[in-house]
C-alpha cells in the first residue's frame, strides 16, 4: 500500500472553478472523491511581493498512478498561471476506504 494512494491539494479562486475541477476529476475517474473547503485565506509570494487571497481548497483522493493525468486536467481548467497542485502520500488508512478508491477510479 505504501505510496499507492495520495491526497492532492489544489487551491481555487471561485466556487464555480472548484466545482468544475472537482466534477471533471471525478467524472473522468481520476479521483474517487474531492472535498471542497470554502473560505480559506492564503498569503503567498507572487511576482516579488506578498499577496493575500480568499480561496477554496480542494482535497482530492486518488492513486499515485493517476497524478500526471490529474495535473494535466487541473492545469487545463484552472485560471491561475501557476496553480497549486501538491500531492501527499497516504501512509495508512481504512482498508475498506482504500478499496473504495480502487473501485472508483480507472486502472484499478
Amino acid at each position: 500500500m505504501k505510496g499507492l494512494y495520495i491526497v492532492v491539494f489544489v487551491t481555487c479562486s471561485t466556487e464555480k472553478e472548484a466545482k468544475k475541477i472537482a466534477r471533471t476529476l471525478v467524472g473522468k475517474k481520476l479521483a474517487a472523491c474531492v472535498n471542497i473547503i470554502p473560505k480559506i485565506s492564503s498569503l503567498y509570494w507572487w511576482q516579488g511581493k506578498i499577496e493575500s487571497s480568499k480561496e477554496l481548497l480542494l482535497v482530492i483522493k486518488t492513486k499515485k498512478t493517476h497524478l500526471k493525468k490529474l495535473i494535466k486536467e487541473v492545469k487545463a481548467i484552472h485560471i491561475y498561471t501557476v496553480p497549486e497542485i501538491i500531492a501527499l502520500p497516504i501512509i495508512e488508512g481504512n482498508r475498506d476506504y482504500l478499496n473504495w478508491i480502487d473501485n472508483s477510479i480507472k486502472g484499478s
